[in-house]
């Protein structure tokens, strides 16, 4: 997704478009803000952006018209508030200009440009939780229902529609929350933000919210969007990504395998019979990252060599066993007995 809030947007968004080979979203209203700062979003402006955004190419917009002016008074109960940028926004907007959603009111004229261009409407949910206690309350499920109002909208107009879904939510609701959405939206594509499963791992919220992605994605969820370790701490930088995508790749291989989707686990038998014929290489090939897997197994060559090195194992041990005593070989070499 393209989320530049300055520079010159409609640059970056082209060249974005230009070199990506997977489908390119947007969020509408930071680039309504960018031009025209907070107080500036109007009905006009607003489809001008989408317009533009529409006619480069983009794929997906998420927009965030099921915040609606009577559900801000609910958020503002929380421990967090608002804490979706896009939600904040138009929430400041609607209180101050005493208007409803410019998204939710002029829905029809939007879905009119993306039926025309043919662009998928990512539907956000600007009042998503921010923190566990504020976790399935009144405006987050306030959104939802109008959600699933637009939905069937998107769907009489013939406009593709998917659900943006919640951001912390304790274990116990995630199942719920995925049921919830199933139900209210007519079974739409549901696009969760982890969720986070705890608030206390800053730093490691990579691996906090890709627990809660697996068990979303196991109970229905249909994409899931990574987090950095740097979530709630900072801009992340290349390192950051790559951890992060990388734990939401573990994340929906797992959900796929446990729901026993056809040709889930066949990455996890040939790496299995990789491992059981010392096949490296192979290995590395199967590997999620290889390049992290290279990587580490060098580093415990390099550590273990010298006086605990046995030459005439060669490369069949790992480091943990070491080379006299590898579970792996010695099963091998049973396996090899038995059969003759």
């Amino acid at each position: 997704m393209d989320l530049s809030t300055g520079g010159n947007i409609m640059q970056i968004r082209s060249n974005l478009i230009a070199h990506s080979h997977i489908p390119l979203g947007t969020v509408p209203v930071y680039e309504m803000v960018a031009r025209a700062g907070g107080s500036g979003i109007s009905r006009e402006l607003m489809l001008q952006v989408i317009e533009e955004q529409a006619k480069q190419g983009v794929d997906y917009m998420t927009i965030h018209a099921g915040l609606l002016r009577r559900y801000v008074p609910l958020a503002l109960k929380r421990k967090m508030g608002i804490v979706s940028r896009g939600g904040a926004l138009l929430a400041a907007w609607m209180t101050e200009k005493k208007q409803e959603n410019p998204f939710y009111e002029f829905f029809d004229d939007i879905l009119a440009i993306c039926l025309e261009h043919d662009v998928t409407l990512s539907l956000g949910d600007g009042l998503r939780p921010g923190c566990l206690a504020d976790a399935s309350d009144e405006a987050q499920f306030a959104e939802l229902d109008t959600l699933g109002e637009l939905v069937f909208r998107c769907r009489k107009a013939g406009v593709q529609a998917m659900v943006e879904g919640p951001g912390h939510i304790p274990m116990n609701q995630i199942e719920m929350n995925m049921k919830r959405e199933q139900e209210v939206c007519g079974d739409a594509p549901f696009y969760i933000l982890g969720p986070v499963v705890i608030d206390c791992a800053p730093g490691y919220d990579h691996l906090v919210a890709s627990m809660g992605g697996m068990m979303g994605a196991y109970y229905g969820a249909a994409m899931l969007c990574y987090v950095t370790p740097k979530e709630h701490l900072g801009l992340p930088n290349n390192s950051d990504v790559r951890r992060g995508v990388t734990a939401f790749k573990i994340a929906a291989h797992a959900a796929d395998v446990g729901l026993g989707k056809p040709m889930a686990r066949t990455r996890d038998d040939a790496i299995s019979d990789a491992r059981a014929e010392f096949n490296w290489e192979k290995q590395f090939d199967l590997a999620l990252d290889p390049d992290r897997a290279r990587e580490y197994r060098a580093d415990a060559i390099r550590e273990s060599s010298g006086e605990n090195s046995n030459p005439l194992h060669g490369t069949e041990y790992c480091t943990m066993c070491g080379p006299d005593f590898c579970s792996v070989r010695l099963s091998g070499k049973l396996k090899k007995n038995l059969e003759h």
